[in-house]
């Protein structure tokens, strides 16, 4: 396959986006899972080389200048995110069509790339307060990175629109069950 689908699920941060991906990449389905660099520090578990690429500031701009990325940007001050194009290749070299797990803005670019070929589910917590309990409970930033990132959750919510579904995230297990049948919809297209 020199060429596959894209599938993008993007949402504010503690929205459920990452246990969705890691659902339909345990169903059988001919995804592979889209590695981001960032140049931010691991959390917690987080592996280099399966969670995300983990590179320096230097290496990261290094990147954009050699136009190593399909899409990046600086999600938040001094932290930097984007789609290796080598990715891509290497999923459609496989095989498989590539699922991304991205922020808003990136999720919508890569969108704009391939208008035809990607399908992008916008994951919408039920409410900010249910968010903001998300977030607390992950335990993996301090009270100001969660401030910070409620903050950016209502500028990324008011973009839900320019996806191709809205997928309210209230209940994991239904959710789980409808990212699965659209996707299966979407690969058979």
């Amino acid at each position: 396959m020199k060429t596959g689908k894209l599938i993008v699920l993007s949402a504010p941060s503690g929205s459920g986006k990452t246990t969705l991906v890691n659902h339909l990449l345990k169903q059988d389905l001919p995804l592979g899972f889209s590695i981001s660099a960032t140049s931010r520090k691991p959390r917690g578990k987080e592996e280099n080389g399966k969670d995300y690429y983990f590179l320096s500031n230097h290496a990261f701009h290094q990147k954009i200048a050699e136009d190593a990325f399909i899409e990046y940007e600086e999600v938040y001050n001094g932290s930097f995110y984007g789609t290796l194009k080598s990715e891509i290749s290497r999923l459609w070299e496989s095989g498989k069509h590539v699922i991304f797990d991205i922020d808003v803005k990136g999720g919508l670019n890569i969108k704009a790339q391939y208008p035809d070929r990607t399908f992008a589910v916008f994951v919408k917590p039920p409410s900010i307060g249910e968010l903001e309990k998300r977030l607390r409970n992950r335990a993996t930033e301090n009270k100001a990175k969660i401030k910070q990132r409620l903050n950016k959750s209502s500028s990324e919510l008011k973009f839900s629109k320019s996806f191709d579904v809205i997928l309210i995230n209230d209940d994991l297990e239904k959710a789980k069950l409808e990212v699965e049948r659209l996707v299966k919809k979407f690969l058979n297209s």
